[in-house]
């Protein structure tokens, strides 16, 4: 068996171990929105040291744990915390959770993030749906033997994020006054922040948001056909688009001044899917 899913597949049963609780969506929470996971009805949290082989985040404003349970009546999988592949993880680590929440059940993955604006009409604090993605230095979570079961060897990147998903988190977004914002999200690896020759470069690009996760994780859950969304929760305009140096602190402070918006955005969506 491949090393990958025979790994993938032993978290499995880790997991399985600990409950049978089977989710429909999958939700992946940013540097600082890891409270959301208080509004959630918990019928069982797993703690990610407790997986065999699962990787372990280490960075601040990342707890490392599973949570399952209801989002009104719609059955979830949380994931409080994400690893980063700056973090010096294999990319299969870095996907791995992903596809086990695939492989728990879930048939569509709702990401966040903490992002840098790019897009002049940006601030701190405001949403981006994200429409496409660019990944930049990232390796590809499908290079290597292609895994058959988890899905085909040259999967299409067309409509990675599914437009039905858009349409009801926009329609959420008017419904309850939260300003949204639409663009193209880029990963790079980090950790550390771009210079401001690499931000000219990514608005050549066009791109709209940049972050240090996501893009490689959309890959691999398309790889498997899941349905897919993202919002990207700008913390700050990025390097040499302001004088003032970033931070992780800036980053965290901005994401939890835009919590309580973001938490009702993401259950009104999550309820409607």
């Amino acid at each position: 068996m491949n090393e990958i899913y025979a790994k993938l597949t032993n978290c499995v049963r880790g997991v399985r171990k600990r409950t049978d609780f089977v989710p429909r969506v999958a939700i992946v929470l940013g540097s600082g929105l890891g409270d959301y996971a208080n509004d959630i009805k918990v019928e069982c949290e797993i703690d990610y040291q407790d997986i065999e082989g699962f990787p372990i985040s280490t960075v601040p404003g990342h707890a490392g744990r599973f949570i399952f349970g209801y989002v009104d009546k719609v059955p979830v999988v949380c994931m409080k915390g994400r690893v980063h592949y700056y973090e010096g993880y294999p990319i299969s680590d870095v996907v791995l959770p992903t596809r086990l929440m695939k492989m728990l059940g879930a048939e569509i993955l709702f990401l966040t993030n903490a992002s840098g604006g790019l897009n002049p009409t940006f601030g701190a604090g405001d949403f981006m749906l994200i429409t496409d993605h660019i990944s930049c230095f990232a390796p590809n979570p499908l290079i290597g033997p292609n895994i058959d079961g988890l899905g085909t060897r040259f999967p299409d990147m067309t409509h990675v994020y599914d437009k039905e998903l858009q349409d009801i988190i926009r329609e959420q977004a008017g419904a309850n006054g939260i300003t949204l914002k639409e663009g193209v999200y880029a990963q790079l690896t980090g950790p550390s922040f771009e210079s401001p020759a690499e931000i000219r470069m990514l608005r050549t690009l066009g791109v709209d948001a940049v972050g240090m996760s996501t893009v490689v994780e959309a890959i691999a859950a398309n790889h498997m056909g899941m349905k897919i969304c993202g919002i990207s929760c700008v913390c700050n305009l990025a390097a040499g688009m302001t004088e003032n140096p970033l931070t992780h602190e800036e980053v965290q402070a901005a994401a939890n001044e835009a919590a309580p918006k973001f938490k009702k955005l993401l259950t009104e969506s999550v309820k409607r899917f």
